[in-house]
């Protein structure tokens, strides 16, 4: 099969557009399970048409991902990482999506549907070309929650294993992250006694305690804070609540979520044994997720292609988020971070800028064939 039977760069974009678009539509968060289960099927059935594929599913606790994988290769020189699962929003009818200046618009459209459909897309193509290339794709529903039943799942219990991973979940077209920060997710509980809200001295205001003491965490953090960098611990309030619901009313009890992000020479050890400390007795806390910092190994080659397909030399960076890649860096398996142009991540007007898709999807493209050519 030569070059000229596979799609033209308008036939890319337009694959690339409507296959987003179409994942956008699905609402898969954690409250919407038959969606999740929905989108995978999507994912299943672009890939049941390619050969020589096998196709493996698993739904640990309930949240499914799935390995494709040439059947006669059990660790691929690369494997293709991504996720369907993306940030809740109250409103189901806010997963649509339009396309403006250049941009599709709509939740999950960066983060990651878009790179997703891109995954997808390079996937096929590349073992339809050579369906014996040592290319797998890996693909998880509960990313956004912490990973633990997604890839972390697959490779500690189920072993999956690799020489390199390309994950679309960081830095940008051409800013390749060298490391992510640590992340402590922490839930903050603080009991008391309820009591009429006019007769205060009565009860025992655990939202008070708790405010108190949020109050002294963030102003610890806010020490941290560097001129012209983000490279430095943060500390930021998520979540309060309160089974409260009557307005003259003392809660019994308050909780309280921080979504704390960490850099090197900080621990994890050191960072909750702070926060802990701060909180004091009186308040307890439970760690939702948590993850030292990540170093990444992007490949040089890697970046060689970028400039090629660019013509912007890439800049290494350091990633503020964090991703799945600390998993496979824990295995000391090879990372590469990069994903197209996007903005306003999470947040109901995501966006994703169509035209830096189709360059990235050459980006991949061409570094894959240059990678696996030993294997062609």
């Amino acid at each position: 099969m030569t070059e000229t039977n596979f799609p033209s760069k308008e036939e890319i974009r337009e694959r690339l557009v409507a296959l987003t678009r179409d994942l956008i539509l699905i609402p898969s968060i954690p409250s919407q399970p038959e969606d999740i289960d929905r989108g995978m099927k999507l994912v299943r059935n672009h890939l049941e048409s390619l050969d020589n594929l096998l196709i493996t599913e698993f739904s640990p606790d309930g949240n499914p991902s799935l390995i494709a994988l040439p059947k006669n290769i059990s660790k691929p020189e690369i494997l293709l990482c991504g996720h369907i699962d993306v940030i809740s929003h109250p409103d189901l009818k806010s997963y649509r999506s339009r396309i403006e200046n250049g941009r599709i618009y709509g939740p999950g459209a960066g983060d990651m549907k878009g790179p997703l459909a891109i995954l997808l897309e390079v996937f096929r193509e590349m073992h339809t070309k050579n369906p014996e290339c040592s290319l797998g794709l890996m693909v998880t529903s509960d990313e956004e929650l912490g990973g633990e039943t997604g890839v972390h799942h697959l490779v500690e219990k189920v072993g999956i294993c690799c020489d390199t991973v390309m994950i679309p979940d960081g830095g940008s077209l051409t800013e390749i992250p060298l490391e992510e920060k640590g992340v402590l997710h922490l839930k903050l509980h603080a009991s008391g006694h309820s009591a009429h809200a006019a007769r205060p001295w009565l009860g025992e205001n655990p939202l008070e305690k708790l405010t108190l003491k949020l109050n002294e965490i963030l102003e610890y953090f806010r020490e941290f804070q560097e001129k012209d960098t983000n490279w430095h611990p943060t500390c930021s309030l998520t979540i309060i609540s309160t089974p409260n619901e009557t307005v003259n009313r003392i809660p019994h009890e308050a909780e309280a979520v921080l979504d704390i992000r960490f850099t090197p020479p900080h621990t994890l050890k050191e960072i909750l044994n702070k926060v802990q400390e701060i909180a004091g007795e009186g308040i307890l806390t439970e760690i939702i997720i948590s993850a030292e910092p990540s170093h990444l190994s992007p490949d040089p080659l890697f970046l060689k292609v970028t400039e090629e397909v660019t013509g912007i030399t890439p800049k290494l960076i350091k990633e503020d988020g964090g991703s799945d890649a600390r998993f496979f860096c824990n295995k000391n398996i090879s990372v590469i971070v990069s994903r197209p142009v996007m903005g306003s991540i999470h947040a109901e007007d995501e966006w994703i800028d169509i035209d830096s898709m189709v360059t990235f999807y050459y980006i991949y493209k061409k570094y894959l064939k240059k990678k696996l050519a030993p294997a062609q």
